[in-house]
């Protein structure tokens, strides 16, 4: 453990120095995060109407799953996709030979190899929202702030929520060593997930259960959201860390799998 701390100290150090020689960027991250987040909260507001629920969610619960949704969305540009994206440049080139051959974890390496400080606005921003919406007084519902016990389930789901999401990435990522252009399904899943924005079921039935059972959007936002205001089934939170537990075990079965049949590009 600790030489792979080291390594991702080492690996993250050199990341971030990399990317500060451009610190215009993180500008117009900011710029990028507060817009898509102002834009968010207004089409929310549009989906209240003259209503006082959404699914039966207040508007201070309905923030709060938008602001999980904006953490995730900051995890994503932090850590999966800079790293993520690469696997597919790895295995058309060949590269993948020398990751293979380093004396440390090949899925490891490809998940932490690189980290974008970009996303952390995002992040910031997804918390900053959580936080208001929890102390700010609701006409209708007011939540206040959450228990000890249902702030610790709430980061174990979240952190549930980070490994799904994850695992998800990772998978369609390995699957480019059967199929060339896999990785623009990655695209497709990370505006599918978009639908984490809102409550689960603010959705049609139909919806509800593909968000659930098929992609698991339902795991990602809105059943962290119920944890983080008292009202969370504990089947469902279970169900949560089962989900998450069966998605990391099968992305590594499977990337253990997929590496019997990746042939060097230079060889």
């Amino acid at each position: 453990m600790k030489r792979y701390w080291s390594s991702l100290c080492c690996f993250w150090s050199s990341s971030i120095a990399a990317e500060f020689e451009y610190p215009l960027n993180a500008w117009v991250e900011l710029l990028s995060v507060l817009g898509n987040l102002a834009g968010s909260i207004f089409v929310l507001k549009l989906l209240f109407g003259n209503g006082v629920s959404l699914g039966g969610w207040s508007w201070n619960g309905s923030l709060i799953v938008l602001g999980l949704y904006t953490i995730l969305d900051g995890f994503t540009t932090c850590v999966l996709q800079p790293n993520l994206s690469r696997i597919v440049n790895h295995i058309q080139t060949g590269t993948l030979d020398y990751v293979l051959l380093k004396p440390i974890d090949s899925q490891f390496w490809l998940s932490t190899r690189t980290v974008s400080p970009w996303g952390l606005p995002g992040i910031i921003a997804g918390f900053c929202l959580i936080s208001w919406a929890l102390i700010k007084p609701s006409s209708s519902i007011g939540y206040g702030l959450p228990s000890g016990g249902a702030m610790l389930l709430a980061i174990a789901l979240l952190i549930a929520s980070l490994a799904i999401l994850y695992s998800l990435w990772f998978v369609l990522a390995a699957l480019s060593i059967w199929f060339i252009k896999v990785w623009n399904a990655t695209e497709v899943l990370r505006y599918t997930l978009v639908a984490g924005r809102y409550p689960v079921s603010a959705y049609p039935p139909a919806l509800r259960l593909i968000f659930t059972f098929v992609l698991p959007v339902a795991f990602l936002t809105t059943i962290p959201a119920e944890a983080l205001l008292g009202k969370s089934s504990s089947i469902w939170a279970i169900g949560a860390l089962g989900v998450a537990g069966i998605c990391l075990t099968g992305s590594r079965l499977l990337w253990n799998y997929a590496q019997r049949f990746y042939t060097s590009a230079s060889s």
